[in-house]
């Protein structure tokens, strides 16, 4: 009964055990996670941004933040494990060890007589046939006995004072670490300790699998529902119109989640007067076009109607029920819009090529969404060629604004960056009548935003040119430049409630085509895995080509510098087409800000396959467009007569394809090949 007792009390060891072993590790993984967030401060702190109260750190904002389910349950399993250190410490002090002179309450080293003495009192005390008590037989027989035959009987005290207790040496025992109630196997608890390893040993992995197994089968490993990748994919097409992306983005399985209210009727027939001229109704059919709009899914309708209220900052009027619905839509916007674009750029063709023209929609709309700017602000017009979109996303400017700032030549996005300090601050202080504060604020943003650079080339590695069925590879660095120094930041969206961080798309494509050759997301907040997959490449790339050691070690500590100053490597390949001449255009996309985006002409000639193996000289040109003249019409009309006009009305698309036939073949004729570049 003894030993069973001392197994018992091992118990609530095993316990700590069992749980330091995760909750350790865990914790230092998460202390470490919050310390690398909080040593970045970039965001934006401009006074929109502070007014939205997004990153303002309130004390009932910071207990909300903590108060995560994951953060309570550490800090439960934290309190359940000092409740067993303190048990377990105070049940080390109860165990006492076999001290004979100290149970008959004798000092060390007394006589015989005086044991004899000290025996007799205690068993007058605690003798069964003196004291009834069950406690009191059992203490006299397992201590007070043991104790005065220790001191008394030469074997015992031998035994003693050789092993440390009367019996001798103590055998080596083994147990089982529960509690006393689940070993007393006689009776009912038998049946509970049945239940206990059914239940921890069988029932509870099998649990756990059905969740992990059920949760799986329906999401992606980027929580993305199953269902709403295969919407998405059956519903995007090649000639799917940036205008015509909301219809697909919509249909996600999320979004069918969100109930449907009967009492979200009215507040939604009042958001649709609202927002209905966001809605590319046709105006000439209107009744029988808010028909048609009506008669979709509740929830698809719901959900257009709460992003275009955000696109177009009307959200004050929404009820507390709407409101919640309305953050769960913007919540998921930026993961959906994520896949979405993975559907646009996934091979599709025979070569493996995906689609560019519904690719660069969905990355426009990414953009609006962060920015809260309508869709119909993409459209060219108002003085401005590209739409006042780029305009909108700075803080205190209006459609009003722009047309006074029009009116003094600045009718482009880009022709307000390019001023200097003193004549953009007198430009909005006397023009659009800005105070001081309104100025500092869009200087704020501006050094935000960034400006980008990209160098392209495209070869075959360990040849001197590219021929038919050649394995080319793209390589790029992504250079990201910011007024204020910083690499990555997140971006100026006081509209958006949500912390967004920057994404980049680079796009390898033939606008003739609409076909995307190759494609790369581009992440500039982690530092390190960007060093990694640079040194990698590098280090391959070296040794393919037969370099040394040497310059292999020279040219990764160069792409580590560089990755440090700000630029990201793109690297990939794809396969040569056919012989022939082809102008590509390598896209980088931000999906975060309007009017950032870069486009890069590349030539590539791809040479005919020759058996002996000799190559032809291999041409590949970087063209930045900065404004030139022929090259740039052509590629402008090319793509949509001009990738800015992405947002030109459907009807419109049979008048721009007999443009770019024209402009094709008069670009055909030119000779010349000039430098040119765009930031959008």
């Amino acid at each position: 009964m003894a030993t069973s007792d001392e197994n018992s009390g091992l118990f609530p060891i095993f316990i700590l055990t069992m749980l330091a072993i995760p909750l350790v590790p865990y914790t230092i993984l998460k202390l470490c996670r919050a310390a690398s967030k909080k040593a970045k401060p970039i965001h934006c702190e401009c006074s929109v941004c502070s007014r939205s109260g997004k990153y303002r750190r309130s004390i009932f904002k910071r207990i909300s933040n903590f108060s995560t389910c994951s953060n309570m349950t550490l800090v439960l399993l934290w309190v359940v494990l000092a409740v067993l250190v303190y048990y377990i410490k105070n049940m080390s002090r109860e165990i006492q060890v076999f001290e004979p002179f100290s149970i008959l309450g004798l000092e060390p080293g007394a006589s015989e007589s005086e044991i004899r003495k000290a025996y007799r009192k205690l068993s007058i005390l605690y003798h069964p046939d003196k004291n009834p008590d069950p406690d009191a037989n059992k203490y006299f027989v397992e201590f007070i006995s043991k104790a005065y035959q220790a001191l008394t009987d030469p074997v015992s005290r031998e035994n003693f004072e050789k092993y440390g207790h009367p019996d001798g040496r103590q055998g080596f025992q083994m147990g089982i670490a529960l509690p006393q109630f689940l070993l007393n196997i006689d009776g009912a608890s038998g049946g509970i300790l049945l239940l206990w390893i059914v239940g921890v040993c069988i029932l509870l992995p099998l649990v756990v699998a059905v969740v992990y197994l059920s949760r799986s089968s329906k999401y992606t490993g980027n929580y993305v529902m199953h269902q709403t990748l295969s919407a998405y994919y059956y519903f995007m097409k090649p000639s799917l119109a940036p205008s015509k992306v909301m219809d697909v983005f919509i249909k996600a399985a999320e979004y069918m989640e969100i109930p449907v209210r009967r009492s979200d009727g009215e507040p939604l027939q009042k958001l649709f007067l609202v927002v209905r001229s966001e809605l590319n109704l046709d105006l000439k059919n209107i009744k029988q076009e808010q028909a048609k709009f009506w008669k979709q899914h509740p929830a698809l309708v719901k959900t257009e109607l709460l992003v275009q209220a955000h696109l177009t900052r009307d959200t004050a009027a929404l009820s507390p029920e709407l409101q919640r619905d309305f953050k769960r839509v913007l919540e998921l916007a930026p993961r959906l819009l994520e896949e979405l674009m993975k559907m646009a750029i996934i091979p599709r063709t025979a070569q493996g090529h995906g689609w560019l023209r519904p690719a660069v929609g969905v990355v426009e709309l990414c953009q609006c969404v962060i920015q809260a700017v309508p869709l119909s602000a993409k459209k060219g017009g108002g003085g401005s060629p590209e739409g006042s979109a780029p305009f909108l996303q700075l803080p205190h400017f209006s459609e009003a604004v722009i047309k006074k700032i029009a009116r003094k030549k600045v009718r482009s996005f880009q022709d307000l960056r390019d001023m200097t300090l003193q004549d953009r601050d007198a430009l909005l202080s006397q023009v659009a009548g800005f105070t001081a504060a309104d100025v500092q604020d869009v200087e704020r943003v501006l050094e935000m935003m960034p400006s980008i650079t990209v160098d392209v080339t495209c070869e075959t590695e360990g040849e001197e040119g590219i021929q038919e069925g050649d394995v080319v590879t793209v390589h790029a660095w992504v250079t990201v430049k910011r007024g204020n120094g910083l690499i990555g930041a997140l971006p100026h969206a006081p509209y958006y409630p949500f912390h967004k961080e920057e994404n980049y798309w680079f796009l390898l494509a033939d606008p003739n085509s609409n076909n995307v050759w190759f494609s790369q997301k581009v992440i500039f907040m982690d530092e390190a895995s960007a060093i990694t997959t640079a040194s990698k490449a590098i280090e391959e790339t070296m040794e393919g080509s037969g370099a040394s050691p040497k310059e292999t070690s020279k040219a990764t500590k160069e792409a580590i510098e560089k990755v440090k100053t700000g630029s990201r490597l793109v690297i990939g390949k794809f396969q040569a087409p056919a012989e022939g001449n082809y102008n590509l255009t390598s896209y980088l996309l931000c999906d975060s800000w309007i009017g950032c985006d870069n486009r890069t002409s590349v030539k590539v000639k791809v040479l005919k396959r020759t058996r002996a193996g000799t190559r032809g000289a291999h041409i590949t040109e970087e063209i930045t467009e900065d404004g030139g003249e022929e090259e740039e019409e052509n590629d402008e009309e090319e793509y949509d007569e001009d990738y800015e006009s992405e947002y030109s009305e459907d009807e419109e698309d049979a008048k721009e394809t007999n443009k770019k036939a024209a402009a094709n073949g008069n670009g055909r004729q030119s000779s010349s090949e000039s430098s040119e570049s765009e930031e959008d």
